[in-house]
């Protein structure tokens, strides 16, 4: 089956508001693998000619079997710096661990941090930039940095003049919505803008919507060009060739990450320091279970949760036997329930922070249903598609 995309048909030209490059036909095949926006250099090489450039990127950003900043170089292009977001330019780092500027050993070009003292890049770091290039892996969860990275790398083109280029990306969760919507009380940099916890976007869609809801400081315009992907819908499956950070090593734990997540906040560990981060969950203090875990020290967990010691928890290896369509918080439920003697949510702000909200926590200790807590969702949910839906560049 064969299904037709309707896309915007623009020309870019210097000073657009907003560009987004496509082909005049565009065709669905699913039989074939999606054509990322990274794989569409040419489309737009001709703005990049005796430009200084600026890449936003980490270990996700490969043209094949090559990274996107080595290709630019290698295409006589002008890469001035590289701003790298949270776990660093080569994804290395620990969640949550500030990443430090340096200088990349096998080009020479100078890391910028996004993820230490500033989160946003300085006017004097966008000063000799004409044009900044945004090329990393998404997962489609609110609470994933990447897009709160975005957002400050759009307000500082935005701020001092600057191009920015998105090449859109396949959402791995992009296939449905879910989750309660981030309240103003709870914006924070794992939640800077009110969408539901999945959102249902590519990182390309969601710039557009950053840009058309004004949620830049002052109600900023960044000067955007979206290079799209091809023959990929929201309903096409997509296996991220590289992990996207360092404890989403598989399928498995990008699809279960929106759902586990939320027991970052809480005295639960998700397997961090162990093969199977956000495959599993327990607990020392979990009873009548059939497997077991023991976190240790490794890169991307250097102090993971009850480090050395046996947890007892559960392996979910075997509950994606279909694809996910909604967060299951029966696992978070379950857990308050073992540990109801316990203080489960042991970090209640970062939990709501997490969660967009304070209700949810609220329902989950006065044991709502997951059936209860999700109707309450509806509203929200049902506000935010119609938003969502302005920016949708596939079907």
């Amino acid at each position: 089956m064969v299904i037709a995309e309707t896309q915007v048909i623009e020309q870019c030209e210097p000073g657009d508001t907003e560009c987004i490059r496509v082909e005049e036909q565009q065709v669905h095949n699913p039989l074939r693998a999606p054509v990322l926006g990274i794989d569409r250099l040419h489309l737009f090489m001709d703005s990049l000619q005796n430009k200084n450039i600026a890449v936003v990127s980490n270990q996700t950003s490969m043209v094949g079997d090559v990274h996107l900043v080595d290709t630019l170089l290698s295409l006589g292009l002008n890469v001035k710096k590289v701003f790298a977001p949270e776990h660093g330019f080569r994804g290395q780092a620990d969640a949550g661990e500030r990443v430090h500027s340096s200088v990349d050993e096998k080009t020479g070009i100078p890391l910028i941090s996004l993820y230490g003292q500033n989160k946003k890049p300085l006017p004097s770091e966008m000063a000799n930039i004409d044009i900044v290039i945004y090329d990393i892996q998404d997962v489609g969860v609110r609470f994933y940095t990447y897009i709160s990275t975005l957002h400050y790398v759009m307000e500082a083109c935005a701020e001092n003049g600057k191009q920015l280029v998105v090449l859109d990306r396949p959402n791995p969760n992009g296939h449905y919505v879910d989750g309660p919507i981030r309240e103003p009380e709870q914006k924070s940099f794992v939640g800077m803008h009110p969408v539901p916890i999945v959102y249902g976007m590519t990182i390309g869609e969601y710039a557009m919507m950053i840009n058309g809801e004004h949620w830049l400081r002052d109600s900023l315009s960044c000067k955007l060009w979206v290079i799209p992907c091809r023959n990929y819908t929201h309903k096409t499956k997509y296996v991220l060739p590289v992990p996207p950070s360092p404890n989403l090593k598989s399928e498995l734990a990008i699809a279960l990450y929106p759902s586990l997540c939320l027991f970052e906040a809480t005295t639960v560990s998700v397997g961090r320091g162990t093969d199977q981060p956000f495959e599993i969950f327990g607990h020392p203090k979990f009873t009548d279970t059939s497997f077991q875990f023991t976190p240790v020290s490794m890169p991307g967990a250097k102090n993971p949760l009850y480090e050395n010691k046996e947890c007892n928890g559960f392996d979910l290896q075997n509950s994606l036997s279909k694809r996910r369509y909604e967060i299951n918080l029966s696992y978070v439920i379950q857990a308050k329930e073992i540990l109801d003697s316990l203080t489960f949510i042991d970090q209640p702000a970062f939990f709501n922070r997490l969660a967009g909200t304070p209700k949810l926590k609220e329902q989950i200790m006065a044991g709502w249903s997951a059936k209860e807590i999700r109707s309450t969702w509806q509203p929200g949910l049902d506000q935010f598609k119609a938003i969502r839906k302005k920016y949708l560049l596939y079907p």
